[in-house]
């Protein structure tokens, strides 16, 4: 396990610089050392001494969690982290070896954008996550809540009116607040209040889950803006699949965090992958996922900018509406 401590020290103190050498010296130790990626570069035919850049890295796609253990090397899983799903679907399956490294990724990221977590009350407002066990999201707001410093910070399940309170008073003593919210239940809230929130990040982690009709970003965001009085909404991008974050102060455009990279592919040729394509399906590079796969090949499709911004403008066909997951543009 020491070669797992030397390799998170590394990823927790990268550079721009390192990122790429790093992201290759990864892919061939979960090449070595994880039985379902090496068994899927191998059908590819792909050489890994062959690989010396890291648009020539095999993504894995995001669906073999659903079948397959994804682990490098051999541990007993502290914990497992499941997508949601509609009833008899087959979930996805993250196996956790350190849940405390997740957090710990985790609080990293949010405060290379936020500040510290400790100067926010930080509200969750994500019922359909805590109706189900073992959500990555319901995980980390409950850390953030716990490292809040306010005896405020709570989980809101179905009490939209002592929500609306709270937010009311947080605003007029101008305590930095942070309500993390499930798309639904944002705009349930923007329906039945129109507040004045201007001190107040508004972020949302997308997913209608049913509750509602499908609707495009802009349309949301135009609801939740004018109701709720703020200026732009914030937004999370993860999945049950990674241990990193990209983050949007507004538009739905990402800033991925430090462990964070996202490439395209061609759509009509996955094995063509580009930092400049523009436009494809997007590909994740996670270097904190260490312990399962740094290399996700999801069933998202967007736009990566030149600076490695990006936004999500749809899924694939035939591909299953995630939670985590934003709407169409």
């Amino acid at each position: 396990m020491e070669i797992f401590k030397s390799l998170y020290q590394r990823v927790f103190s990268l550079t721009p610089e390192t990122f790429e050498p790093l992201a290759l010296e990864l892919f061939n130790f979960q090449y070595t050392h994880n039985t379902t990626y090496k068994a899927y570069v191998d059908n590819l035919t792909v050489k890994p001494q062959l690989v010396t850049k890291m648009t020539q890295i095999p993504f894995l796609p995001i669906e073999l969690f659903k079948r397959h253990e994804i682990k490098t090397g051999s541990w007993n899983s502290e914990s497992v982290f499941e997508s949601s799903g509609t009833t008899g679907a087959i979930t996805s399956k993250h196996h956790v070896f350190s849940g405390n490294q997740y957090l710990h990724n985790c609080q990293l990221i949010f405060e290379q954008f936020y500040g510290k977590v400790s100067d926010y009350t930080v509200l969750a407002l994500l019922p359909s996550y805590l109706e189900r066990e073992n959500s990555s999201l319901v995980y980390m707001a409950r850390d953030f809540i716990c490292k809040s410093n306010d005896a405020r910070s709570d989980f809101f399940l179905n009490d939209q009116a002592g929500l609306a309170q709270l937010l009311t008073r947080l605003q007029k003593e101008g305590k930095p607040t942070l309500l993390l919210g499930v798309t639904f239940g944002l705009l349930d809230l923007a329906e039945s209040f129109n507040l004045a929130l201007d001190n107040v990040i508004i972020m949302e982690t997308g997913g209608m889950k049913g509750r509602r009709k499908e609707m495009l970003r802009s349309e949301v965001h135009e609801v939740l803006t004018y109701a709720l009085g703020v200026n732009s909404i914030h937004s999370e991008y993860g999945m049950t699949e990674l241990f990193s974050q990209a983050y949007s102060k507004g538009q739905g455009i990402f800033t991925p965090g430090s462990t964070m990279r996202v490439l395209t592919r061609d759509i009509n040729d996955p094995l063509h992958i580009s930092v400049r394509l523009r436009s494809g399906g997007l590909n994740i590079v996670d270097l904190a996922n260490i312990h399962s796969c740094c290399f996700i090949e999801t069933k998202d499709i967007g736009k990566v900018y030149e600076n490695g911004d990006f936004e999500v403008l749809g899924r694939m066909d035939n591909s299953d509406i995630r939670g985590c997951n934003l709407m169409v543009v």
